[in-house]
Parts: structure tokens; sequence; C-alpha cells
């Protein structure tokens, strides 16, 4: 999956520029205490992703809904660890650099000027460690901060150490094996008001049962939903 070019397709009638303060989640129900204790001890991974209203992340490798890639991490939080699928390259690399070092191809990408939060958004990138879960890749380019691992095992060593929060960039098959690997602590979902009747789904093909509790949810910006989960595994 290309950010890339799925961003190239998305919808005219974005506006060229967006200076709405992003939306913070409102805590809906108390997060357990035992949950709380342990968060304080151990780094947690979080999932967050952006999909359709019948669960797809993307449609023929396009997700013409999304206004802008950053929302999801803008609702994370702070973190120090991305944590990604070798499927994200090399467009997550060319996407985010061409924003990071201000190329006039970004906005070719995006199909509008680039917001400011997209700009906070890939310094961060640029500066925050990667870890890319992979089996093909021997080099990324960018960012200079990615680590290739090749197995599950690796990212489960690196969860049982103690740090903040790894988010999970992605793809939908990355987050999908981290579940059923018992190694995503919370999902963090951008629902959006669009039915498109196939392509990606986000959770479909899971290898077992997942139950979730909802701890934050609150509407935002054109119709969508903000949704956090904590994973009860």
């Amino acid at each position: 999956m290309s950010l890339a070019v799925e961003q190239r397709r998305s919808r005219d009638s974005n506006p060229t520029t967006d200076t709405r303060p992003t939306p913070r989640l409102t805590l809906k129900a108390d997060q357990p205490e035992e949950e709380m204790e342990a968060s304080t001890s151990r780094r947690r991974f979080i999932a967050a992703m952006q999909v359709t209203l019948d669960g797809f992340s993307v449609q023929d490798g396009f997700a013409d809904w999304v206004d802008s890639w950053s929302d999801a991490i803008q609702l994370v939080g702070p973190v120090d660890t991305l944590i990604q699928g070798s499927g994200m390259y090399p467009g997550y690399g060319l996407y985010w650099r061409a924003i990071h070092v201000g190329a006039p191809e970004a906005a070719e990408m995006l199909g509008r000027d680039t917001y400011p939060r997209e700009i906070e958004t890939a310094r961060l990138i640029a500066e925050t460690p990667h870890l890319v879960l992979s089996t093909s890749l021997d080099t990324i380019e960018w960012p200079p901060n990615a680590t290739i691992v090749r197995g599950i095992d690796e990212l489960r060593e690196f969860k049982a150490q103690p740090g903040g929060v790894g988010y999970v960039v992605g793809g939908a098959r990355m987050v999908r094996s981290l579940l059923d690997e018992g190694l995503i602590d919370e999902l963090v979902l951008i629902v959006h008001p669009v039915v498109v009747g196939g392509g990606e789904p986000l959770l479909a093909g899971v290898a077992h049962r997942h139950e979730l509790q909802l701890i934050d949810g609150e509407p935002g910006p054109d119709g969508r939903m903000h949704l956090r989960y904590h994973v009860n595994d």
C-alpha cells in the first residue's frame, strides 16, 4: 500500500488549508486500575487506523475518504517507536520525506497544500525510531532511523522491555497479525461516514475471537467517529 498514491486520490472537496484543531478523545469509561498500573512499567502497542463505516482500510489500493494520514497519530498521543509492516514501503518513506523537506511533489501527492499538522507529523517521523517487520526488505532509505526486524518474536521481546508507547502504523495485515499474537493493547479507529462495499478489510480474517472494551469515543470533523478500545486479551 502506497500512501503517496492513496493521498493523490483524496477527495476533491478537501480544503487547501486546514487550521482546525485536532479533536481530542473524551474519556467515556474508566480504564481498569490494574491496567493503568501495568502501563507504567511495560511498553504498550497502540494501533490506530482509518476505516470506512463498513470496515475497510483501502479499496483497490486507495483510501480517498482519508483527509490526512496525520490524523491517526494525533489521537494516539506521545510515542517513542513506530511499528510497521513492509507493505507500507517505499510509499511511506517517499510520502513523509517529501512533506518533511518541503519538496514540491508533496502538494502533488496531496492534491492540496500541506496542513501544519502534517509538517509536524513528518518531523516526528523523521526523529522517531521505526521497527519494520519484513522478511524481504534489505534496506530502508527513509526514515533514517528505521530498523528491519525479521520476526514477530523480535517485536515481542521489544515490547517486554520498559518503555513508552509503540504506535502500530499499519497496514491492516500487520494489525491483524499483532492482534492475533496478543501484542496490541489498544485499537484506535477513525471511522469515516462512507460505505464502499469492498476492499481490504481491517479485521476480517483474524485467527480467533478478541474481546474489546470501549474506553474513549467522540465525534470528529465531517461526520467521523473517533473510537478507542482496550484489547482484553
